[in-house]
């Protein structure tokens, strides 16, 4: 990919059964992450909302957390949180792929297409220096996906990438030859080699809401949209969180725990 100057800012984007009752005991092996690490090794804020935050409302305090970023006036962040639900155009998103209103739409500036978020599903909205980390958007993207399919992994799902379509993708023969779930998305935004936006991943959201849109572009009834629960595994919000901030740490370096402020 060309380097960017400093002073651009791309967006980028969707790339665009239950569980035995006796669940393996030996964790899924994969191959270990490529590591995208800061080379002051300091600990990158966790901060994690325990209510829903309203999609305009995450939008302001990242671009403000982001700003501060750049004059080096604030730290690296990863935001975990949920919204109510809702879909985000991204700056290739066709309205069209909207096919029911139920929940309002909002423009956004982060990279693919039309997306569902909810109430059940994760999100990240990672916010990293890429001036100290290496200014290498593809890698930086990869790094993303690794560190999904690296908490995938220790659920022992086997969580993969696809060079046609970005997310991270489960296969499922239950559905029939050839089929795949999508569990997580991508789409990010870079300004000044700072990033922000991020993923979101389903642990337990009502997959009937993705029916109002086509999930990032991809109408191929062939692939579909599935859950940790969907998939049988029934887990708690902060279960989870546990298990993606070490995942998190493995690829890009310690994490610190930071509160909201009142």
């Amino acid at each position: 990919m060309k380097s960017l100057s400093l002073d651009q800012e791309t967006k980028l984007g969707e790339k665009e059964q239950m569980k035995p009752k006796s669940a393996p005991s030996t964790r899924l092996m994969v191959a270990p992450p490529e590591t995208f690490l800061h080379p002051s090794g300091h600990r990158v804020e966790w901060l994690i909302s325990d209510r829903a935050v309203p999609y305009e409302t995450a939008l302001q305090r990242m671009e403000s957390h982001v700003e501060a970023m750049i004059r080096d006036q604030a730290p690296e962040r990863v935001w975990l949180l949920e919204h109510p639900a809702l879909y985000t155009a991204g700056t290739s998103a066709d309205r069209a792929d909207v096919l029911q209103s139920d929940f309002p739409v909002y423009q956004t500036g982060r990279g693919g297409q039309m997306t569902y978020h909810g109430p059940g599903q994760r999100i990240a909205y990672v916010m990293l220096d890429l001036r100290a980390r290496g200014q290498d958007l593809r890698r930086f993207i990869a790094a993303l996906e690794g560190w999904i399919i690296e908490g995938l992994a220790q659920l022992n799902i086997k969580g993969e990438r696809r060079e046609d379509r970005v997310g991270v993708w489960v296969q499922r023969p239950d559905k029939g030859i050839g089929h795949e779930d999508k569990i997580a998305a991508i789409g990010i935004r870079v300004r000044q080699w700072v990033t922000f936006h991020g993923i979101s991943i389903n642990i337990d959201p009502d997959l009937s809401h993705f029916n109002g849109i086509i999930p990032c572009g991809v109408a191929n009834p062939d692939f579909g949209v599935t859950s940790l629960t969907d998939m049988g595994h029934l887990m708690l919000m902060g279960e989870f969180d546990i298990i993606f901030r070490q995942a998190f740490e493995r690829i890009f370096g310690p994490t610190q725990t930071v509160f909201e402020k009142e």
